[in-house]
């Protein structure tokens, strides 16, 4: 199934552009970079810099997906509470094919 904006948070993220933009931990605000590797409880995020670990249930995340318009592609950002993907990314992706 396509990667959607909606359900978004049933897909692999390894590989998409993120922002947090909301965290328990005010140092991990407004980190922002590419999503490297996910384990049940957090995202590492590639930087500029170096590589972050972010907790997912304490932050918000705003992801870029790409969208087929047409004839060509559009940016969509995308917020995600950080609760919603708190499970091992493969039994998260599995969970797709219940929605059909």
């Amino acid at each position: 199934m396509e990667r959607t904006p909606s359900n978004l948070v049933y897909h692999e993220l390894i590989g998409l552009p993120v922002d947090v933009v909301e965290s328990t931990n005010p140092l991990l605000d407004n980190i922002n970079g590419v999503v490297q590797d996910e384990t049940k409880n957090t995202l590492i995020i590639v930087t500029d810099n170096n590589n972050k670990m972010v907790p997912k249930a304490n932050a918000n995340f705003v992801f870029k997906v790409l969208v087929e318009s047409g004839d060509k592609y559009l940016v969509k950002h995308v917020k995600v509470n950080g609760k919603l993907l708190l499970s091992q990314p493969e039994s998260r992706t599995k969970n797709i094919k219940k929605m059909h």
